[in-house]
């Protein structure tokens, strides 16, 4: 099931405090960038947070899951996705840790 317009532009809202949010549309679901940065995905209406350390230690109760049949699992974000607080710290700790992204090769 593909995830609904409705629902990634609610997390792109709630988020919007982390940096210059955008969603690419990737095989029917979302990845979701910070800064020009994946952080995470969005798939079947759920929001899925790389793993790192810090997010980890943020969140406490982690519920992992992949977002797709094969995926590494990530963190996913289900009752705390109200919160824009929360969640908006949430994608800040976690951008820290992640890499940046590779340059472009150009053709």
């Amino acid at each position: 099931m593909a995830s609904d317009q409705n629902f990634v532009d609610f997390v792109i809202e709630q988020i919007q405090k982390s940096g210059e949010i955008t969603a690419k549309k990737m095989f029917g679901e979302y990845g979701i960038y910070a800064d020009g940065k994946i952080f995470g995905l969005i798939c079947d209406n759920k929001l899925f947070i790389k793993p790192t350390v810090a997010g980890r230690a943020f969140i406490g109760d982690v519920v992992e899951a992949a977002p797709y049949e094969g995926a590494k699992p990530s963190f996913l974000i289900e009752e705390q996705i109200e919160d824009s607080d929360w969640l908006s710290e949430l994608v800040r700790i976690s951008l820290s840790e992640l890499p940046a992204p590779k340059p472009k090769k150009k053709k």
